[in-house]
C-alpha cells in the first residue's frame, strides 16, 4: 500500500519530535561500549538535526541521527573520498568500514574531537570551502539540491504553523519557484556542503580549519554554500568585516552576483520552514521562529537568534 504525502509529512515529524537527549544518550553511551570505549560522563554537546555527544574518556564525538534516516552510509563514504582529495574535513574515528553503527533503530557515527580554543569566524570557512568547490566529482552518486521539495516539506509537518502561516510561507515559496528561470545561470552543479557555516567549521591543533557536519552535502551549484555564508553573517550579526575576509580569501563575494537576492530568499526561506519543522512546540527554539514568522510577515530585517 502506498503512503499518501500527508502520511509521510506526519511519520517525519513524529520521528524528529521523538528524538530527544533522554533517547539519545543511551544510544550514544551504547555506541562507545561497542567501539571499546568507556562511556561514563558522556557530554551533550548540541542536539538539533543529531544528537551530538563528547566522551570524557576519549577524543571522540558521537552523533545520534533521528529515526529514519538512512543516508549515513553515503556520509562515512564521502568523508573518506574527502580525506583522499584533501579536502579539510573532521576525521571519522576508527576504521569507516564499520561505520555507521545501527543501535535501537538509530544510525551512529563517530568522529575525532577538536577542542576548540576560540570561536569560528567566517574567515576561517573559505579555504575548506574552496578545496571542497575545486573538488572533482566523487565516484559514488549524491542527491541533486532540491531546496523547494525540502521547504514544501517542512511546510507541510511543521507542528508550529498556523493555517495562516502554511498560505503565506507555500505563496512566497511558489513565487521564489516562478522567479527562479529570471536569475542567472550560476557556477555548474558539484560537490557543496549544502549547510556551510560557522558552527559546521572546526579549528584543528595545526591552525587550520576543517569542514564537518556532512549530512546535507549535495550536487548543486556552488552559490548556494556561498549565499548560506552570506545569511550567516548578516541575519546572525557577525561583524561585517569578518564577512569581507570571508570573500578576500575565498576570491567572490556573492552579493556581486546578479541572482543574490533570489538566493539569498531563498536560503532564509529554507532555513525559516526548516526550523519550524524541528523546534518542538512551546520551546524556545519555536519562540524564534514565530519572531522570524512575523518579521517575514510584516517585511521587516530582522537580527536572528541562532538555533
Amino acid at each position: 500500500m502506498s503512503t499518501s504525502p500527508h502520511e509521510a509529512d506526519l511519520r517525519t515529524n513524529v520521528a524528529e519530535h521523538v528524538h530527544t537527549p533522554e533517547r539519545t544518550r543511551p544510544i550514544a553511551e551504547a555506541a562507545a561500549r561497542m567501539a571499546g570505549l568507556d562511556p561514563q560522563g558522556v557530554v551533550l554537546i548540541r542536539h538539533q538535526t543529531n544528537g551530538v555527544y563528547r566522551l570524557t574518556s576519549a577524543p571522540v564525538v558521537i552523533k545520534v541521527a533521528p529515526p529514519g534516516e538512512d543516508h549515513l552510509g553515503e556520509v562515512v563514504a564521502l568523508v573518506s573520498w574527502l580525506q583522499d582529495h584533501a579536502v579539510p574535513t573532521v576525521a571519522l574515528w576508527g576504521d569507516p568500514a564499520y561505520q555507521p553503527l545501527e543501535i535501537g533503530g538509530r544510525a551512529v557515527t563517530l568522529w575525532h574531537y577538536l577542542p576548540q580554543e576560540r570561536p569560528v569566524h567566517a574567515a576561517d570557512v573559505a579555504e575548506p570551502l574552496l578545496a571542497l568547490h575545486d573538488a572533482p566529482l566523487p565516484p559514488f552518486p549524491l542527491p541533486p539540491l532540491d531546496a523547494f521539495g525540502e521547504i514544501q516539506n517542512s511546510i507541510a509537518s511543521s507542528p508550529l504553523l498556523t493555517d495562516q502561516d502554511r498560505s503565506m510561507l507555500r505563496d512566497l515559496s511558489a513565487q521564489l519557484a516562478h522567479d527562479e528561470p529570471l536569475q542567472a545561470s550560476g557556477s555548474a552543479p558539484g560537490l557543496i556542503h549544502g549547510d556551510a557555516q560557522h558552527r559546521n567549521t572546526l579549528l584543528d591543533p595545526a591552525g587550520g580549519a576543517v569542514l564537518s557536519d556532512w549530512d546535507s552535502a549535495v550536487i548543486a551549484p556552488r552559490e548556494w554554500d556561498l549565499a548560506t555564508i552570506e545569511v550567516h553573517c548578516r541575519r546572525f550579526n557577525h561583524p561585517p568585516e569578518e564577512y569581507e575576509e570571508f570573500c578576500r580569501r575565498y576570491g567572490r563575494d556573492i552579493r556581486e552576483w546578479s541572482g543574490y537576492e533570489w538566493l539569498r530568499d531563498v536560503r532564509e526561506l529554507r532555513m525559516i520552514t526548516t526550523n519550524a519543522r524541528k523546534s518542538p512546540p512551546g520551546s524556545p527554539a519555536a519562540a524564534e521562529v514565530r519572531r522570524r514568522l512575523d518579521s517575514l510577515r510584516k517585511g521587516e530585517t530582522s537580527i536572528w537568534n541562532i538555533l
